[in-house]
């Protein structure tokens, strides 16, 4: 007899979750005040359904902007506070300057005040009811992991740190070499007792970590299959992993990686290649406007905090390995590496402080704009390598130059999940997302990245 195991949601079935309720409790928030006060503003009905449509709209990418979704944050009653302020302050803004497709400006400006409440109250009343009854219980997945046990610890720490809600219960020893052996990480389950541990446990979903398969015995397999007749969840670990992390994880796999990587079709689509480089040149038209509008301070700038030229070229590695010269505005000192090429640390004491600037703004990105337009470069892709590094780290990281079958970007996936890489360590992890990117390229996660991309500037989190 099999007990009831509990609801689990997946991360993107959360989020999806949390942008419905954020709408929802907005729309009922805004209806209670239309019956309780006189309020008549924003009125649902479907003459003016398009207001609605509108307002979920701005309600869901800007609190994409202000990391709303982020799963961390909006468990964090600390955290979402700010976002929620932000997110419902520039919605209402927005909102009202919306012509055409939202109400006309009321006259009485205690109906603006109406709204604004309504919108903040509403998304910080559900919001304080998600961190306080759902954030922590609801959406905890209890799993086994059937790995060999020395990668144990590994395994469990790439799971639950990048999931809190994902707590590993047990694991199977799949080691024969090393069938004796205990780890103390997570209570080690016997074959025979596997079944039943499951049960006792609730325990929702199996997870096969693996690469010895003299290990996975018959007994065991048994086991496995009677779970899945029965509604268990298995699942490959790198699977797994890359839904949770949003990034491949390269350190799990063998030499046959590409058995495990198909790449993106849109990577070979014509027409979503021909759309996205349209969009690349009108962006980097806008872009280089906006540069030449901010030139005069930023010349000031660099005239009294950088003492030196303003532009400079380097040398990057872009598509299919070709090298090109990458633009930037100045940020370090003169003569910053006369030892040698190094990576950028944090705090670097080579970059001046109005350098500390252009990059925590991004600003020192603008001039590539124009290699954009060139076309050495893409909006969005893996961020370009100088050649020194990229042949170092190939020697020690497998599949590094896998970033290059397209072009490098002014943004990307790696670039809005991870800080700047200081390491080899830090290049294996921006790896990790630049390949995921590389293996799920559409415009959805190109419109990802762009609003990922903003709450980075608007946050000054630039490196």
């Amino acid at each position: 007899m099999i007990k009831q195991r509990k609801i689990h949601f997946e991360i993107s079935e959360r989020k999806i979750l949390l942008r419905i309720f954020d709408v929802l409790s907005v729309l009922l928030a805004l209806y209670v005040i239309a019956k309780l006060f006189q309020f008549d503003y924003f009125n649902i009905s479907t003459t003016n359904f398009y207001w609605t449509i509108v307002l979920a709209l701005y309600i869901s990418v800007l609190g994409s902007v202000f990391e709303m979704y982020n799963l961390q944050i909006a468990s964090n009653q600390y955290q979402v506070i700010k976002s929620i302020v932000l997110t419902a302050s520039s919605t209402v803004l927005i909102y009202l300057l919306t012509p055409i497709y939202t109400p006309v400006l009321p006259s009485n400006r205690l109906q603006i005040l109406f709204f604004y409440l309504a919108v903040l109250g509403s998304l910080f009343i559900w919001r304080m009811i998600y961190v306080k009854f759902f954030a922590s219980n609801r959406f905890l997945k209890k799993v086994i992991l059937i790995c060999d046990c020395e990668q144990l610890e590994e395994l469990v720490t790439g799971l639950e740190v990048n999931d809190p809600h994902y707590k590993v219960m047990g694991y199977v020893n799949s080691d024969s070499s090393n069938a004796n052996r205990n780890v103390d990480v997570v209570p080690s389950i016997g074959i025979d007792a596997l079944e039943d541990f499951v049960h006792q446990h609730q325990v929702s979903e199996v997870v096969i970590a693996s690469q010895k398969t003299d290990g996975i015995t018959v007994s065991l397999y048994n086991q496995l299959i009677q779970l899945l007749e029965n509604g268990y969840i298995i699942r490959e670990y790198t699977q797994v992993y890359e839904s949770i992390a949003q990034r491949i994880p390269v350190q799990y796999v063998a030499r046959d990686f590409y058995r495990y990587f198909p790449f993106s079709r849109s990577n070979q689509n014509q027409l979503y290649l021909l759309f996205v480089r349209i969009l690349e040149i009108l962006i980097s038209l806008v872009g280089i406007s906006v540069g030449i509008a901010l030139l005069p301070l930023i010349l000031i700038g660099n005239l009294f905090g950088n003492r030196g030229r303003l532009f400079y070229t380097q040398k990057r590695v872009g598509k299919n390995g070709e090298v090109f010269k990458i633009l930037k505005f100045r940020t370090m000192v003169k003569n910053a590496e006369k030892h040698g090429a190094v990576f950028t640390t944090t705090n670097d004491a080579r970059i001046t402080a109005f350098g500390k600037f252009l990059r925590k703004t991004r600003i020192d990105e603008f001039p590539q704009f124009v290699n954009i337009l060139k076309g050495d470069m893409a909006v969005i892709g893996p961020r370009p390598e100088r050649p020194v590094f990229v042949a170092a780290i190939a020697e020690k990281m497998p599949f590094y130059e896998t970033r290059h079958v397209i072009k490098p970007g002014l943004t990307g996936w790696a670039q809005v999940n991870y800080s700047y890489g200081e390491t080899i360590d830090d290049s294996l992890v921006k790896l990790q997302y630049d390949l995921y990117y590389i293996k799920h390229r559409s415009f959805f996660l190109d419109i990802n990245i762009i609003i990922k991309t903003f709450s980075t500037v608007l946050f000054y989190r630039g490196q």
